[in-house]
């Protein structure tokens, strides 16, 4: 089946389309500049990747955004950074700022030609709005962990997009998740017999970055490194 058979496209928003680790390394070092800490980008990702895991299994029903304050915390003990209440706030607050991957605006634009676009994200309301703002508001429909009561890769998330989708007449072989995280994503994804679609952003990079890792790699029916090269591929009827 091409890319082009599909009539829907569902998206990770963060990591995916929105550049999450830029915006963990704009906050957490701006921190450490002003308490005199040197910390590498790697340590940071690192730090947070690991928070996260343990942040997912101790409150899998919490928005991410809710996380936040906890997995500061745990990352100023390990990183050496100050822990005071607003310094954990402030970290959620960081949200509005993340910035969207470069090619995210254009090519949504590109594939909103051909594809009925969703997000499904582990956001809630209040932060996702923030991101479809910095996207230009690109999407059909969204759900969120709010909406559900369950993060990925919780299948209850995929289970409430696709009745979603299927009042407005989407089949599941409609389908296609893109995504970026394995960890949330493509693996829970392949297990349910989605297609899917593998943004590897840290493609060339080592380690996972702010992601946490993952036992095995689950394959995925079409990966790239970039969303371009996604709409490249739709357009070259692939």
């Amino acid at each position: 089946m091409a890319l082009t058979d599909r009539k829907v496209m569902t998206f990770d928003v963060v990591g995916t389309l929105i550049d999450f680790e830029s915006g963990i390394l704009d906050y957490v070092q701006s921190r450490a500049k002003a308490a005199g800490v040197s910390l590498t980008d790697k340590a940071i990702l690192e730090a947070y990747a690991v928070a996260e895991d343990r942040q997912h299994h101790e409150t899998p029903r919490l928005p991410f955004p809710s996380m936040m304050a906890p997995m500061y915390r745990e990352m100023a003990e390990v990183l050496g950074l100050p822990d005071s209440h607003a310094d954990a706030e402030e970290f959620r607050l960081s949200i509005p700022h993340w910035p969207a991957f470069p090619d995210s605006i254009a090519t949504l634009k590109r594939l909103r030609k051909k594809f009925y676009l969703a997000a499904m994200t582990n956001s809630d309301n209040w932060a996702l709005s923030h991101f479809a703002r910095t996207l230009d508001q690109p999407f059909d429909d969204l759900v969120t962990a709010e909406m559900v009561g369950w993060n990925k890769p919780d299948p209850q998330v995929f289970a409430f997009m696709r009745g979603r989708l299927s009042k407005e007449g989407y089949g599941f072989s409609d389908i296609i998740h893109v995504a970026q995280s394995q960890y949330h994503d493509i693996a829970v994804a392949r297990r349910l017999g989605y297609h899917t679609c593998w943004i590897e952003r840290r493609k060339g990079k080592s380690g996972t970055g702010a992601t946490p890792k993952v036992q095995t790699v689950a394959i995925p029916d079409y990966h790239f490194s970039s969303l371009a090269e996604l709409a490249d591929a739709v357009e070259a009827g692939k």
